[in-house]
């Protein structure tokens, strides 16, 4: 029987604008990594990452999540949303992003509802995710004042590194500077993850953040890291603020809503 060799695509680097780059130019049902049981284990996530790194895909490259049926939906929802317009303030990523309007939708109603919000987050979208969606409608027929930004967390526990990360989110910035020039954009750091201060993910969040951190302008981009609000003073993660070490409670929303409230007011007041 004649053996068929797979057929091997090279995809061409993204060209970012120089001054959102660092570093070297290389070329949202909640989803994955919600069992907090396996935090109480000696380190399963070791041979997991290692695992993932094989099948990772790159973060900087916009891809369409085929495999969640339930993923092009939302999607075309969130450009449906778009096209109606008389939104002001748009928040952008994942599923702690989307659950803004379930487990934190008393805050979401009482405080970003009256600024003409809209919620464009994805259960389980990694950065790749978020830049296809970016291109593919959900900016085309919006000017909002201002963009709320968090992204990453998924792409840690598919195997990609720091670097990587922190790429594809100044990718996504960029994509929406070039879109929505005249918007604001509010670059929340990601989040703790895992319940203690001594996994491997929390450097990995150290890492990533310390990167974003540098594409703040001081008028266009604007960084903020809160991260430090869900966590004890050991450094382990507050249990009464978080369902399973990375996503939210109400109360933990009520945190991240009164921490960020500040830096979302000063966004839609700037001219």
């Amino acid at each position: 029987m004649k053996t068929i060799k797979p057929t091997r695509i090279v995809i061409a680097s993204l060209l970012l604008p120089a001054g959102l780059l660092f570093g070297q130019t290389t070329n949202a049902p909640i989803a994955a990594s919600t069992n907090a049981a396996a935090d109480a284990l000696p380190d399963p996530f070791a041979t997991a990452h290692a695992k993932n790194a094989k099948l990772k895909q790159p973060a900087i490259i916009p891809v369409q999540k085929t495999e969640k049926p339930n993923w092009m939906p939302q999607h075309d929802a969130n450009v449906a949303t778009a096209r109606k317009g008389g939104i002001d303030l748009l928040f952008v990523g994942d599923s702690i992003t989307k659950c803004w309007v379930r487990e934190g939708r008393n805050e979401w109603n009482a405080r970003f509802v009256p600024l003409h919000a809209a919620d464009f987050g994805i259960s389980g979208d990694c950065t790749q995710h978020v830049l296809w969606r970016l291109q593919n409608g959900e900016l085309d027929t919006i000017q909002p004042k201002g963009v709320v930004l968090l992204i990453g967390t998924n792409n840690i526990t598919s195997g990609n590194s720091p670097e990587e990360i922190a790429q594809a989110v100044s990718a996504i910035v960029a994509e929406i500077r070039k879109r929505l020039p005249a918007t604001r954009i509010l670059l929340l750091g990601v989040l703790p993850r895992r319940e203690s201060h001594t996994h491997n993910d929390r450097q990995a969040i150290r890492d990533i953040n310390e990167r974003l951190s540098k594409l703040n302008d001081g008028n266009q981009v604007t960084y903020l890291d809160i991260g430090e609000k869900f966590l004890l003073p050991d450094g382990n993660m507050n249990k009464e603020l978080t369902t399973d070490f990375c996503h939210l409670t109400p109360k933990g929303y009520e945190v991240f809503a009164t921490a960020i409230q500040p830096s979302v007011n000063d966004l839609l007041k700037k001219p």
